[in-house]
């Protein structure tokens, strides 16, 4: 199945600490997962285990029903998509040139972007409304607009299955909501996605599944209205909460 991403019995392997819950679970186009944890729990060591970047201290990843080391690299990158929570100029570049990156894995070594990468490159970067920005420099931008430049151009990629770690990093209110959006159109059009997230109302607003990760290496997971339980969110947070009801939906504030 295109678009699909499982773990079974997967142990990430976090720096300093030495157990941890196996995860057994399947991210299925259409949905949208939510990882929610406080600082150090392994969010980020999750998406990255995930995608092939780091090792498991154990357990399998499969990628559309294969073993995630029995693909090519290259064919990973052609379904599996990772959105980074800081992102790193590794040399001077322009948004344009950026967002054509996420084309790669679909040319042959030493091809150059055609005509559809192009307009597949540019219509990603107008989806995110940075279009106007295409010639500047990326350095030049503010840390908002990046993170923009940085989801456009994984939506140049077009994978089925999209990691992103703070897709919402540095993005104001609006900009916050219109990329969430953005997210799950991804699902509806039959892609699978999680995400990890600091913020509790928006996980609690856009998400159908949620993965929470204890700093204890404790772990529970399932759809999202089994899993916002006041109590195991206070846990999860040391922190207590208030709940609200606004439009029908859940609204978290810390209490006291």
């Amino acid at each position: 199945m295109r678009g699909c991403l499982e773990s079974r019995e997967l142990v990430i392997d976090v720096p300093g600490r030495s157990g941890g819950a196996a995860l057994t679970l399947a991210v299925a186009p259409g949905q949208v997962w939510g990882v929610l944890g406080p600082n150090g729990a392994g969010k980020t060591t999750l998406l990255h285990t995930l995608a092939g970047l780091r090792a498991p201290r154990s357990g399998e990843i499969r990628l559309d029903g294969r073993s995630l080391t029995a693909w090519r690299r290259r064919d990973v990158a052609r379904r599996l998509g990772l959105v980074f929570q800081e992102n790193h100029d590794g040399f001077p570049a322009t948004v344009r040139e950026t967002a054509l990156i996420g084309r790669h894995p679909w040319l042959s070594p030493w091809q150059m972007e055609g005509g559809e990468d192009l307009r597949l490159a540019e219509a990603a970067l107008a989806r995110l409304g940075v279009g106007h920005l295409a010639d500047r420099l990326v350095g030049t931008l503010s840390g908002g607009e990046r993170q923009r430049v940085a989801i456009a151009t994984v939506l140049a990629q077009a994978p089925g299955v999209w990691l992103a770690d703070e897709p919402t990093n540095h993005l104001d209110l609006r900009h916050q909501t219109a990329v969430m959006a953005l997210l799950a159109e991804q699902a509806r059009a039959g892609s699978a996605v999680m995400m990890c997230l600091h913020d509790l109302n928006l996980a609690a607003r856009w998400c159908d599944h949620l993965l929470l990760l204890y700093p204890d290496g404790e772990a529970c997971w399932g759809p999202r209205d089994a899993m916002l339980v006041p109590a195991a969110l206070e846990r999860l947070y040391g922190q207590r909460l208030a709940t609200a009801w606004v439009e029908g939906a859940p609204v978290f504030v810390p209490a006291g």
